[in-house]
């Protein structure tokens, strides 16, 4: 398993007292970012034991899905909802993504 995988589960239970927050104000918002947030690593694990083109889809899923939910936090921000997430949970965010941009970059 990669070690991004263990950061990935950490921030989840980083940010679940913000998510809770969203939700306060925009339960939709707050169902999305869980969504992503939960399958961000859920993909990740299962590309770590695919192969081929079935481990870079998976990688380019679970990209797709960290992004989506650091995108949720930056709206809830847009909208008044919250602070910006504080420089370690966004470093953590940036680090997962910048680790599966590099994975889905090799082919």
């Amino acid at each position: 398993m990669l070690r991004i995988y263990d950061v990935l589960i950490e921030l989840i239970r980083a940010i679940a007292p913000a998510v809770r927050e969203m939700e306060r104000h925009d339960p939709d918002l707050a169902r999305q970012c869980r969504r992503a947030m939960s399958s961000a690593p859920l993909n990740l694990a299962e590309g770590s034991y695919s192969r081929g083109a079935n481990r870079t889809a998976r990688y380019h899923n679970a990209l797709g899905s960290a992004r989506e939910a650091l995108a949720c936090f930056e709206v809830a921000e847009a909208w008044g909802y919250m602070p910006p997430l504080d420089a370690q949970r966004k470093d953590s965010f940036q680090r997962v993504i910048g680790t599966l941009v590099r994975l889905v970059g090799k082919r």
